[in-house]
């Protein structure tokens, strides 16, 4: 099979080798979420056709900021926002915030202070309280993310209308139907509409849905991973119960130590770049190796 082959689905293949989804989140910690209702293309935001070369402006400035601009809709096309709804993310692990307005005129986008955002500072905007679940039914970049995101935006849609949006590629194609929580930048991956509202009413209450959580997109993937491993030894949910201290990486090994109650606890994991390499997304024209992470040990310190 090659990259060609239009019948070829990337998340069918990882799920048939049975690829881990922990630790593979995108490590992003600065977010600006841009609602367009459609079309997007292969490069959402670049393809917008938002006007006057906008989105390369924004593309660029958020490059240099270290942002990730993302463009978002609602899965019902009527209830769009009287205007252009922008959200800006900071996924601080201790204190996660969302700022948010609406924006008369596209040319406002560049009114935004980017450079605060990717420091962890306000850009400017309005506080806003509330969680948003958002799914990547980006098909234009990848026939998978629209085929397995858009049972889940539909359901989620019903059942949590307000904080519930469409979202373009958020990275890791082949474990559609993803989706991302934010602001706390909590990646989830292989997920079915019956796991989509078990995880958003999870975090209702501050609960983790460990069998599907991809990673925190503000460690490094092997942080990601080792929290995960450390999580499903200690069956631990509460998404404030751990906390990581420190990480040190020497070659291929990182040591993470975390805080769980007044505990801390050490765990090591290997991170290798994958056996051989694989046809990753539904286009791709070339193979690739998938990282691989192995945990060593997971030691409680006295």
């Amino acid at each position: 099979m090659t990259a060609r082959d239009p019948a070829f689905r990337c998340s069918t293949a990882s799920r048939l080798r049975d690829e881990p989804v922990a630790g593979t989140a995108s490590t992003v910690k600065a977010f600006l979420l841009i609602e367009h209702s459609g079309p997007w293309g292969d490069n959402a935001l670049r393809d917008a056709r938002l006007p006057d070369g906008l989105g390369d402006i924004v593309a660029r400035r958020a490059a240099a900021a270290k942002v990730r601009p993302l463009l978002v809709r609602r899965p019902v096309r009527s209830a769009r926002s009287e205007g252009i709804r922008v959200f800006a993310a900071f996924t601080d692990p201790s204190r996660p915030w969302i700022e948010t307005t609406i924006l008369d005129d596209p040319h406002q986008l560049l009114e935004i202070d980017l450079p605060a955002l990717g420091a962890g500072r306000s850009p400017g905007l309005t506080t806003y309280d509330q969680t948003l679940v958002c799914v990547c039914t980006h098909g234009r970049h990848d026939a998978c993310c629209a085929e397995r995101g858009r049972p889940l935006a539909a359901a989620l849609a019903a059942a949590h209308p307000e904080t519930t949006w469409e979202i373009s590629h958020m990275g890791g194609d082949r474990f559609a139907g993803n989706l991302i929580v934010l602001p706390q930048g909590l990646y989830y991956g292989r997920v079915e509409p019956v796991s989509a509202l078990a995880i958003a009413d999870g975090h209702a209450t501050g609960q983790l849905d460990l069998d599907h959580l991809r990673g925190r997109s503000s460690y490094a993937m092997a942080v990601q991973f080792a929290e995960i491993a450390l999580r499903q030894q200690l069956g631990e949910t509460r998404d404030d119960a751990v906390r990581l201290r420190s990480r040190r990486v020497q070659d291929d090994v990182t040591d993470a130590v975390f805080t769980v109650g007044d505990a801390p606890w050490t765990v090591r994991v290997r991170t290798s770049p994958g056996a051989d390499p694989l046809q990753l997304t539904c286009r791709a024209t070339r193979d690739s190796p998938a990282p691989r992470h192995d945990l060593l040990s997971i030691v409680r310190a006295m």
